[in-house]
């Protein structure tokens, strides 16, 4: 319930000012934002769509399912609210002084990008599933993996990715086993993969990780 005030808020500050400096979401590929949300932002945020079960960041669904319904909070917010309240959250990600867990850093994505992940989520957040919510990860793929599940917490720069909510692997170096232990049961904000990826992909994405990191 914290989560739906403070969107409720943030959509408030939004039309009262315009929606800040990034301004209304008019515009923004939803197809494109659903392939930057599977790379970027999945490993964090549950979404059904996008076959996503991150834990930690908001679960999408339950936020924005609430916001839709008029029968929950009376709001009955439309698409074009919740695409703004969404690219406001990119830009200005808030959070929960309860935690102490590492905030969504700001401008994870930027400009055209953004502007497609917020169509993406605003089209698909707490709606039935389309097309069997054909999101997630390659089969067996490690890199793919990686990028899809790893990119938006970690550095790897064989994967191109620069995130900093987890250790930057090109120093840490994990072993195969370390891999394994850490995709496998999780530690502090990093979840558990158990369930989301199979044995044989976790393996997959521990070797690749393990064989590339420091390369």
């Amino acid at each position: 319930m914290r989560l739906v005030v403070a969107l409720l808020a943030l959509a408030g500050l939004a039309f009262a000012a315009g929606c800040g400096t990034v301004g209304r979401t008019t515009e923004g590929s939803a197809s494109r934002g659903k392939q930057l949300f599977s790379e970027r932002c999945a490993s964090c945020h549950a979404l059904a769509d996008a076959g996503a079960q991150g834990r930690i960041g908001p679960n999408l669904d339950d936020a924005f399912g609430n916001l839709r319904s008029d029968d929950k909070l009376g709001q009955g917010f439309d698409e074009s609210t919740i695409r703004d309240v969404v690219r406001g959250q990119i830009a200005y990600p808030v959070e929960d002084p309860t935690t102490d867990a590492t905030g969504m850093p700001a401008d994870l994505v930027t400009g055209d990008d953004a502007d497609a992940v917020a169509a993406y989520v605003a089209s698909v957040a707490g709606l039935p599933v389309r097309n069997g919510g054909d999101g997630g990860a390659a089969a067996t793929d490690g890199k793919s993996i990686f990028t899809e599940s790893c990119g938006s917490c970690h550095t790897l720069a064989d994967a191109g990715t620069t995130a900093t909510i987890g250790p930057k692997l090109d120093d840490a170096k994990p072993s195969m086993q370390l891999a394994v232990d850490r995709v496998t049961n999780g530690k502090g904000v990093m979840p558990s993969f158990k369930g989301q990826l199979s044995e044989q992909q976790i393996k997959a994405v521990s070797e690749y990780v393990s064989k590339s990191a420091g390369t």
